[in-house]
């Protein structure tokens, strides 16, 4: 089974970039999009509207810091502070290039701070490698493996 990918933007430009940039490095990841902080704790904690989700982790939390209802920041706050999501990986995406932001992103755990570029094309071209990267490459840690991983033997 392939986790999905978390993706919570509300910016619908920077959205609709984010998923082409996905969608052109064709990973077979579903993108779950949520537009903002709120959703997403419903989501991962499958509470209200996600209480009947299927369970499982994404692999990866691509998450903006300036979003409507609970920031980013609070979202990972507390996804760190919960046992059975504190182990998913989360890329802070954001345009925000205030020290205060990154510091404090680090200080509550993200896993990587990137600032959104301006290009479109390194904007296409830094979303492909996340996807790549988390969902593809990255070692989850133990207990939340993907499911039915198997290596070719070559």
């Amino acid at each position: 089974m392939i986790k999905p990918i978390l993706l919570v933007e509300d910016d619908p430009r920077d959205l609709e970039l984010t998923l082409l940039a996905l969608e052109r490095s064709q990973l077979a990841n579903e993108v779950i999009v949520l537009r903002d902080g709120a959703q997403a704790l419903d989501y991962l904690r499958r509470e209200n509207d996600y209480a009947e989700r299927d369970e499982g982790n994404p692999a990866v939390i691509l998450l903006d810091l300036k979003l409507p209802k609970v920031n980013g920041l609070e979202v990972l706050e507390a996804v760190r502070a919960h046992p059975t999501l504190r182990s998913i990986p989360v890329v802070m995406l954001t345009s925000s290039q205030e020290e205060s932001d990154l510091m404090r992103s680090y200080e509550l755990g993200v896993n990587a701070y990137v600032v959104k570029p301006v290009e479109f094309k390194q904007f296409v071209s830094a979303i492909a490698d996340l996807g790549i990267f988390w969902a593809v490459l990255n070692e989850p840690p133990p207990g939340s493996s993907r499911a039915n991983r198997s290596y070719e033997q070559g």
